[in-house]
């Protein structure tokens, strides 16, 4: 059984435990409004991208670029895996883990069994589980530059580095899988594919209210499309890696919460035992006292 001086101790450490994941939460609730506020900021870019997109898709030209083009037989794949450079984020990374091994099944399902995939871990805590599965067509690569935390030089310099290897033809395919950040009580796990681009996907949530309207296209449509479109893909990189980030820390809130709560009951009980322990002394203390008396 504890003693009252062993329970002052834990009682001390409890509460000190529950000051810090209570901070932990004010600091990453900040950090989630700050990258909702950077979502934000975005979106009317992107939104302009998709309408321009639109535009030219509605005019009916020929389009021609690399990175639409289909394979007509996929060997290689690549999968950008987004996860956190720190811990304490609940089961964040073990669900996106999740979602690479259900992307790699199906891969193999559909391309067969002897399809080479390339992963590229961004976060420290995911690098780790990646490492684990290669061999057996799996390799994994991490560049310098590149974590979770990483900037828009980063972001651009990391999509263009995939862009450029599915145009060499050094994938055939690239895949993301990330956390899709719906709201700070909804995050999502997603895998989507990001080369080749899909004619869908371009025009999808564009604004077409005005789509019947002639537009003269200077130096042509073609040459235009091929300009915009690897800016439509670094605008599509740009919002994974900040909803990625914003995800993560919505996660962190809900692990510091249910750590926190954790915390409050685990002191209610340590103080209650106290008290417990305490009362049983006095009482302890009382009886001798008044068997003292009666002997005299």
């Amino acid at each position: 059984m504890a003693t009252l001086r062993e329970l002052k101790t834990r009682i001390g450490s409890v509460s000190s435990s529950e000051k810090i994941t209570g901070a932990m939460k004010m600091i990453s609730s900040a950090k989630v409004h700050k990258f909702e506020q950077a979502l934000k900021r975005l979106l009317p870019y992107r939104d302009q991208i998709k309408s321009i997109m639109g535009h030219l898709l509605d005019a009916e030209g020929d389009y021609t670029s690399p990175l639409i083009e289909a394979r007509n037989e996929v060997k290689r794949v690549g999968v950008a895996v987004f996860g956190s450079d720190d811990g304490l984020c609940g089961a964040y990374n073990i669900n996106i883990f999740k979602q690479v091994i259900i992307l790699l099944n199906q891969l193999r399902a559909k391309y067969g069994k002897d399809i080479e995939i390339e992963l590229y871990p961004v976060g420290k805590k995911i690098v780790r589980p990646c490492e684990k599965i290669k061999g057996n067509g799996v390799t994994v690569t991490v560049p310098d530059y590149v974590n979770s935390k990483m900037g828009a030089d980063s972001v651009s310099k990391f999509t263009y580095s995939l862009q450029d290897k599915f145009i060499n033809g050094e994938l055939d395919e690239v895949h993301v899988v990330y956390v899709n950040f719906i709201s700070l009580s909804r995050q999502r796990v997603k895998d989507e594919m990001l080369f080749p681009i899909s004619a869908t996907e371009l025009t999808e949530g564009a604004d077409h209210q005005e789509q019947n309207k002639p537009y003269l296209f200077e130096p042509d449509a073609n040459t235009i499309f091929n300009k915009v479109l690897p800016m439509f893909v670094l605008s599509t990189m740009q919002e994974i890696a900040i909803e990625n980030q914003a995800s993560e820390q919505a996660a962190r809130i809900m692990a510091m919460q249910s750590a926190n709560d954790n915390a409050k009951k685990l002191l209610e009980s340590l103080r209650l035992e106290f008290n417990k322990l305490r009362q049983q002394g006095i009482t302890t203390e009382l009886l001798d006292i008044l068997g003292g008396q009666v002997e005299q």
